[in-house]
């Protein structure tokens, strides 16, 4: 009998959804990360917000204006089965200079700061895992936080999916904050980047 509706749920359409997890990054503008974990299989969604701060439900202008200890990041929910932590680790590295502890490019402050946000003790090894392994391989000093989970607050809804909501604008403030040319400096032919 239970196999039966087991398999009634299942033809319905029933509930057996995948088990999705979560990451978060920070990288500077959040605009910015979107684009990138956007285009990788396994992403469910992504969602700019601010995290790591003292303020409850804190507000674009409180963030920006850096009074706040929260940063600009971004939530990446993903599904296990198709991508896994590792990779998104990697593509978070590819697009941002995790050699510049005064923010992100034309961002600048501790709002701007790059860090990437663990959940268990397997993501926090395996970030600082592929922290040393950069730092080996690049030669490069990473100042990148690796950080405990914070509460994530998400941001104003016109901040979600802006680089598709408003192109023009975007591709102009993307160029116009060097981002691009500063991936490739780092990165040459692995930079990321949605511009």
């Amino acid at each position: 009998m239970l196999t039966i509706i087991l398999m009634l749920c299942l033809s319905a359409g029933g509930v057996m959804a995948a088990e999705y997890k979560s990451a978060v990054f920070a990288g500077g503008c959040f605009w910015c990360l979107e684009g990138p974990f956007d285009e990788l299989p396994g992403v469910i969604e992504t969602e700019s917000g601010y995290t790591g701060g003292t303020v409850p439900n804190p507000t674009y202008e409180q963030v920006s204006a850096g009074t706040t200890g929260h940063v600009e990041a971004m939530r990446v929910v993903y599904d296990p089965a198709k991508v896994t932590f590792e990779k998104l680790l990697s593509v978070f590295w590819r697009n941002i200079d995790p050699t510049d502890g005064g923010g992100q490019f034309c961002d600048r402050g501790p709002q701007y700061r790059s860090a990437i946000f663990f959940a268990d003790a397997g993501e926090e090894v395996e970030a600082r895992r592929q922290k040393a392994q950069l730092e080996e391989d690049k030669g490069m000093r990473i100042v990148t936080e690796i950080l405990p989970r914070a509460e994530f607050y998400p941001a104003e809804e016109y901040h979600q999916d802006y680089y598709t909501k408003n192109p023009l604008r975007y591709h102009f403030y993307r160029q116009g904050c060097g981002r691009d040319q500063r991936l490739r400096q780092i990165w040459g032919a692995e930079a990321g980047g949605k511009g």
